[in-house]
């Protein structure tokens, strides 16, 4: 053997988690005025999109449905909730938490069956940090006076809460949870591609004997979120997904007393200086865009680079690219799964075709890819322009556009070139320089050499087109209280 021989190559073993963790049942019902019933819309089937295999059949909500849940909500919180004192209210929050940590690896199957993403991302960060904002919110449930909200601060009533396919329990908990807090009630409607997570979460909420109506649960298309947007009797909107969506909510509301918070798209900037700890932005870099395949509003799908340190970044990236493991999102070693819908992966495509032909090169590291299901091998872009699609528009993919700079008023520029501004990421051994950035980027969350770390105690929204309002924090409370 020659002293140059390569060293061994050492394959992981499938380490697949059993999917009947999950107790998937035949089919799933609507949640109104504490009881599951059946919708008055078409039935449908949730598919899982590692195989496009149905995993189960959702009774979606018709028009009646929502009435009723809304009627149910309002009786709720001029009956026993919004009058409960906050202590109590939380008793409620903690022993929804409670029952979160306990079916944790229920729930973190169901979400990779039914959204498409790997098993250890739902285990070790969509299901504890659903769990988290409970607990915090709990505490904070008879704390409101002393919040800065005024002597005596008051719920607004009934929320209607509507959220997207990317996390979908999660981002229930983001809703639910502050919203029970101040004494509101809530009809949430989860996507129609992801409903699961969120029906056993109204069965976790029956279970901790919330009063009925204060949470309902509606499962639905478009329609469905639409009628929750004009019913006459919901007092406040909250909403998560895309701009243009958001832009119709707000059209639909403007001139009416309803309260509105909207988190929308994203193209964030992940900014590299030539002092930044390259190997470790580099983790930075994959987490940013790669965590959920880059279905993530906050990913950092625009990588901007230092001219100095460009070429050397790039190296190493396609280096650790080229060690991600694409696959079964039930497999424990499992990197990067399955795109969430056919619908996204078209959208997807369609992007990643218009930067080659506007002139970028694309690079994806040898990736053997599944035959069936929604995949899409992790892809970075370089040579890419402000004016590429690629770096205008948001893909939710896990595709990368690098741009280079070379000096920090060049990269304040290109970063703030956006009609978006949900998050940033700034790379530097300078804390002088990251207070300096942060303070100019048009971005609502701005990390300092990490990228999507999140905490219910840390408010999170956006400017310009990705939205207004906060969630998280002490900053979440406000927008489910009424001056």
């Amino acid at each position: 053997m020659s002293a140059r021989a390569k060293s061994p190559v050492f394959e992981y073993a499938p380490a697949p988690e059993s999917r009947e963790i999950a107790r998937l049942k035949p089919s799933y019902q609507i949640f109104i005025d504490g009881r599951f019933r059946d919708g008055s819309g078409d039935a449908v089937k949730t598919i899982n999109p590692a195989d496009e295999q149905p995993l189960a059949e959702v009774a979606e909500a018709g028009p009646a449905d929502v009435a009723d849940a809304v009627a149910a909500a309002r009786r709720a919180y001029e009956g026993p909730w919004s009058a409960m004192p906050g202590k109590e209210r939380g008793k409620y929050l903690f022993r929804i938490a409670r029952a979160i940590q306990e079916r944790g690896r229920e729930l973190a199957v169901l979400e990779s069956l039914d959204n498409g993403k790997p098993i250890r991302e739902s285990r070790d960060v969509d299901v504890p940090v659903a769990a988290a904002h409970f607990f915090y919110y709990a505490g904070w449930a008879d704390k409101l006076g002393y919040g800065g909200f005024g002597p005596d601060p008051r719920p607004v009533g009934v929320a209607g809460q509507i959220i997207p396919w990317n996390f979908p329990l999660l981002m229930a908990a983001w809703k639910i949870a502050p919203a029970l807090a101040c004494g509101n009630t809530v009809v949430l409607k989860p996507a129609e591609t992801t409903p699961l997570t969120a029906l056993v979460l109204a069965e976790i909420i029956a279970e901790a004997e919330l009063p009925a109506g204060v949470v309902n649960v509606l499962a639905g298309g478009p329609a469905i979120g639409a009628a929750i947007v004009e019913h006459d009797d919901v007092d406040k909107i909250a909403f998560t997904g895309s701009t243009e969506v958001g832009k119709i909510i707000q059209r639909t509301l403007a001139g009416t007393s309803k309260r509105l918070s909207l988190e929308l798209g994203g193209k964030a900037a992940n900014i590299v200086f030539d002092d930044a700890p390259l190997d470790q932005a580099v983790e930075g870099i994959v987490n940013g865009i790669f965590f959920n395949q880059g279905q993530v509003c906050c990913a950092g799908s625009r990588l901007l680079v230092q001219e100095s340190v460009a070429d050397e970044l790039i190296d190493s990236l396609q280096r650790r690219l080229a060690t991600l493991r694409v696959g079964d999102p039930l497999d424990k070693n499992t990197d990067v799964g399955a795109i969430n819908s056919a619908a996204q992966l078209a959208r997807i495509r369609e992007l990643t075709e218009s930067g080659v032909a506007e002139g970028a090169t694309r690079w994806s590291p040898p990736c053997e890819l599944p035959e069936r299901g929604f995949w899409f091998a992790p892809t970075v872009f370089t040579g890419v322009s402000p004016a590429h699609r690629i770096a205008r528009e948001e893909i939710f993919g896990p595709v990368l556009s690098v741009l280079t700079f070379r000096t920090p008023a060049e990269a304040l520029e290109k970063a703030n070139n956006t009609p978006y501004g949900l998050s940033a990421g700034v790379w530097t051994e300078k804390g002088s320089r990251i207070l300096s950035m942060a303070a100019q980027l048009r971005a609502g969350v701005v990390w300092a050499n990490t990228f999507n770390r999140f905490d219910p105690s840390a408010p999170f929204g956006g400017y310009k087109e990705s939205g207004f309002g906060r969630e998280g924090g002490r900053h979440g409370l406000e927008a489910y209280l009424a001056h």
